[in-house]
Order: C-alpha cells, then structure tokens, then sequence
C-alpha cells in the first residue's frame, strides 16, 4: 500500500513581483507537499497570470483572499503590503513566512535562516508569523556562524555591494532603463532624490538615521545579532548599490575572539551548511556575481586571507543571489522543515 504524503494549500503574496516569480518555481523544482496554490497580489496586477507545473493561474487580489483556505501564506511583498495583510492570513489559521522587513524586529517574532538559527521555528506558535531576513544579512550570517561556533567573532567590518534587484522589479527596470538610454547616447531622467544606478555605484541605500548610517546598513546589525543570538558582536556596516542585476556581493574583515589562520578559516567554511568555498589564485577563478552567484542557491566565498598584522583577523569576499537564497529560496527551505516537523 502507498502512504500519499499529505499535501497543503498555499498562498504567494507578491506573485508577480520578482522575488515570487523565483519562489513558485521553486516550489515546483523542489517538490514541495502543494495541493493547490493561489498566486496574490496587489489589485494593479490583476489580470496578469503566473505559470505553475505547466498551467497559467490567474492572480488574485490580496484584499479580498479569505486566508482560511491555505495552511501557508508566502509574503514576498513591500513591507506595508505584508504589515497589513499577513496579521489577518495569521488570525484565519495560516503560518506566515514573510520576506519583508515588516516583523523581523518583533521579539515573539521568530527570524529564521534553516543553516544558521533551525530552532528558533518552533516559536512559531507564539503569532503563526516567521521572518526571513534580508537578502544582505543571509549570506552574512551564514558565513560568520560557523566562524562564530569554531572560535568566537567579536567585529565584523563588512561592505555590502547590493544589486538593483534589492530594490525589487523597478530597481531592476530602473538599472536596465539608464543602461540603454546611456549605452545609445541619452541622456537619464531620474525622478528627485534617485540617483544613477547605471555605470555607478551609490554609496547610500535608503534614508539616513541619526547615527548617520542607513536604515539598510543598519538592519544588517540589528538582523544578524538576532539570528546569531549575539548582540555583543560588533557589526559595522556599509551598503553600496551596485549596476548589477542579481546577487549581492560582500567585503568582510571579521576578528575572531580566538587566533584563526587563513586555512583554518577556509576548511571551516568549507564544511559550512550552504556554503561554498572558491579557491584559486587566478582573478576568474574568485566567485562573482555574475559568473557564480545569479540564479544558484550557494553562499560562494573567495579571498579568503589572513588580515594584515592580525592573528585573530580573517578578510574574505563572498557573493549570493540576493532574490534566491536572498529571499525565495530561505522562505521555501523554511516551509519544508514546517511542514516535515510541525504541520
């Protein structure tokens, strides 16, 4: 006799947004236990349709979606979207996983990345509502917690290179549109306060708080304190946008509370979950967002070397698909261990 695995239905808030557009295929490529899946999104995109294990479904409005018919919501949207809507799919019965910023700060809010803090799920039950964290924090945290477990890290300098798909679908459009206006001799017409993403980098993502970093920077602090469960580790950050498509790359110099060699550094992160190390001392052979990151699930590290005049001082490069590992990819790793340990 065959024992069917028992099959859920989901819910996508921002199916048409870029980050859905990666996370439904990813529900199809991974076999995840769905039973019927409902794409959502704002009222400007209905009409439009999204294609799932070969047939087009019809998007349906946020608005008016009774939550009560789907054991998991994905909420892959803008963060007022998600603060609006994914306390009402809670309230109905569903457990929401939400990639926005919306609850990430919450304290009975569990913030998970599966390779780095698993246990914080069974939290879950306190609101049915998990965060996933931000496409610059995951990748971080994923480095630094193996680091973390093998010999203490008490400061992290880290200079984040994120893409335009960081900004979503016109963050994208915006970065596609000054390419070719520029690459055909026009001028950019930027709206008042844009700056230039193409043949540029903009060392300010987002409004400056008073402590004179921005609110992106600092959710890298505030996030990765969280899912490490240490907030003595000093973070100090910077946020660069980039004329890149997809995937975030990093600087990291990290000082470990114990000496750590760079070849230490590079068998521990070798064996780390999700992690994949580069070698190589040619200049193609260093990972890249381009050439190794784009569309792949991996966290790739490279330039792995010991920090100048520093035993306890580790400097390394790493890229990852901000919308992919980034967001689609954490929030679907998150629903399959749900549904295997507590559904």
């Amino acid at each position: 006799m065959t024992i069917e695995t028992e099959k859920f239905d989901v819910a996508v808030v921002g199916a048409t947004g870029v980050v859905g557009e990666a996370l439904i295929p990813l529900l199809e490529s991974r076999n995840f236990p769905l039973h019927r899946l409902y794409p959502l999104a704002s009222e400007r995109s209905l009409g439009n349709k999204v294609l799932f294990q070969g047939s087009y479904l019809a998007v349906d409005d946020v608005a008016s979606f009774d939550f009560s018919a789907v054991a998991l919501a994905f909420f892959v949207c803008d963060a007022e979207t998600a603060g609006r809507y994914a306390p009402l799919a809670a309230e109905a019965g569903a457990l929401v996983i939400d990639t926005s910023s919306a609850f990430r700060a919450d304290e009975d809010v569990p913030m998970v990345i599966p390779e780095v803090n698993v246990a914080d799920l069974g939290r879950f039950s306190e609101r049915r509502l998990i965060a996933s964290p931000g496409g610059a924090t995951i990748p971080l945290a994923m480095v630094l917690k193996p680091l973390c477990d093998a010999v203490g890290v008490s400061r992290v300098d880290v200079t984040s290179c994120q893409a335009a798909s960081g900004a979503g679908r016109a963050g994208v459009r915006d970065l596609a549109s000054e390419t070719a206006a520029l690459l055909n001799m026009r001028g950019v017409e930027l709206a008042p306060g844009q700056s230039q993403t193409a043949f540029n980098l903009v060392p300010q993502i987002g409004d400056l708080l008073e402590n004179g970093f921005t609110r992106a920077e600092m959710e890298m602090v505030w996030e990765s304190q969280k899912v490490l469960d240490d907030s003595a580790i000093v973070i100090n950050p910077t946020a660069v946008r980039v004329p890149v498509f997809f995937g975030h790359s990093a600087v990291l110099h990290v000082e470990t509370r114990q000496p750590l060699s760079a070849a230490q550094a590079r068998e521990i992160l070798a064996a780390a979950p999700g992690v994949r190390l580069v070698e190589g001392l040619q200049a193609d052979e260093a990972p890249s967002a381009v050439a190794d990151a784009a569309g792949e699930d991996a966290v790739f590290v490279g330039r792995v070397r010991q920090a100048m005049g520093q035993a306890n001082g580790i400097d390394l490069w790493l890229v990852s698909d901000n919308v992919r590992k980034g967001a689609a990819l954490n929030a679907v790793q998150i629903a399959e261990i749900l549904v295997k340990d507590y559904l």
